[in-house]
């Protein structure tokens, strides 16, 4: 019987692998397409005919409909399961990129980022859920620290990909190219995704057949204040990856190519650092450190962004990049933990996937505004506020 057991652990640790696989490349179809405005934002302004401020809301909505969906994201898992939940993630990222292709006012590209939203609003709590169900608590820094690298590598993709595209063909080729990834990752995630036999209940369930009580789950302080904190983070960061493509195109005179490049120094750096503060965060067993030590540094920092010049500019991307990777990774594996069981994992993700959305809607609309009323300088040093309160409340959040 022990011997059964044993050769059945080690069966579903196995696959738990190819689940990652799966639910990281469904993840980063999120992100390629959310990230697919800010390298060409000057092209669509001239488009669309709009304005810095009004640029921003394209990047924006696609954040507060992420926010509007965020908590019913648990319920959605609960009642149809992750595969299921993960399906409809996934072809919303298709419906929408395409709409948005196809697109010839800026209103139905404001509806196209809608829907591409919902996608990534849902995504967002099926992929770290499904890491919770399939790794053991002691083991999920690791896996979560690989799938955190979902948002810079979707973003990466979309930086030095869409310039190009756009050059070559027309922005219209950008968001085909977002819809056929979309449609890959939703052909993948059909074929391979499902539950491990450990969890129980039919496959696909997402958790045991017993529902847990969602209002004593949502009354956890902790998982609040860890949300708050990963809001402010996404506010302060969301403002550099939204508009210094466009500062550096208009104020350094960079090319839109190098420009765009040069903004995705931060997210290839992640790539890297995210991975390995979630196995320094499994060795050190804290999480709490991976997120407040960061803020500090990240809130220094932004004195500087809009002021620095020549080969400091990437430094300050590089740098930023090895901070950035452990605020995201800590977050996503601290939220089951604080949670208590696997299956209010979903239910604390979705909290923390409200203030990422939040965070992410935020942040360029007063970015775009303070930029247009007193400069990109003043702008930054405005975000440190923010970067602040996400401090307090991450030292406040009681997790080890």
């Amino acid at each position: 019987m022990n011997q059964q057991e044993s050769k059945g652990q080690v069966s579903v640790q196995s696959y738990a692998w190819v689940i990652l696989i799966v639910v990281f490349l469904a993840s980063v179809a999120a992100p390629l397409n959310q990230f697919k405005v800010s390298p060409v934002m000057p092209v669509l302004m001239e488009a669309f005919g709009l304005d810095l401020s009004s640029a921003g809301y394209l990047m924006s909505v696609f954040a507060i409909t992420g926010f509007v969906l965020a908590l019913p994201a648990g319920i959605i898992i609960q009642k149809l399961g992750l595969k299921v939940a993960g399906l409809i993630a996934t072809g919303c990222l298709v419906v929408g990129s395409v709409i948005g292709a196809l697109s010839t006012t800026a209103g139905l590209m404001m509806v196209s980022r809608v829907i591409e939203g919902v996608g990534m609003g849902l995504i967002a709590v099926v992929a770290p859920a499904a890491i919770a169900i399939w790794f053991p608590p002691e083991k999920q820094g690791t896996p979560m620290g690989i799938w955190a690298t979902w948002v810079p590598v979707g973003s990466v993709v979309m930086f030095l990909l869409a310039p190009a595209l756009t050059e070559a063909i027309n922005w219209q080729a950008v968001w085909w190219f977002g819809a056929a990834f979309a449609l890959l990752a939703m052909i993948l995630f059909a074929a391979l995704m499902r539950m491990p036999d450990i969890v129980g209940g039919p496959e696909g369930a997402g958790g045991p057949a017993e529902p847990p009580n969602m209002g004593k789950a949502l009354a956890n302080r902790s998982i609040w204040l860890l949300g708050l904190a990963f809001a402010c983070f996404n506010l302060a960061t969301m403002c550099i990856a939204t508009f210094y493509p466009t500062f550096l195109t208009t104020v350094k005179d960079y090319t839109m190519a190098n420009a765009s490049f040069t903004s995705s120094i931060t997210m290839i750096v992640v790539i890297f650092s995210a991975p390995l503060a979630g196995v320094l965060s499994d060795k050190i067993g804290s999480r709490k450190l991976l997120i407040t030590i960061p803020f500090i540094i990240t809130g220094i920092m932004f004195l500087f962004p809009f002021s620095v010049d020549g080969w400091m500019i990437s430094g300050w991307m590089i740098l930023s990049g090895i901070i950035s990777g452990a605020i995201p990774t800590a977050t996503f594996a601290a939220a089951p933990e604080i949670m208590g069981k696997p299956e209010l994992a979903g239910i604390g993700l979705s909290v923390v996937t409200l203030g990422q959305n939040l965070g992410m809607f935020v942040g360029p609309v007063i970015f775009g505004m303070i930029v247009e009323s007193s400069g990109w300088v003043t702008a930054g040093i405005w975000m440190i506020p923010a970067l602040v309160v996400g401090l307090i409340a991450g030292m406040l959040v009681k997790v080890r």
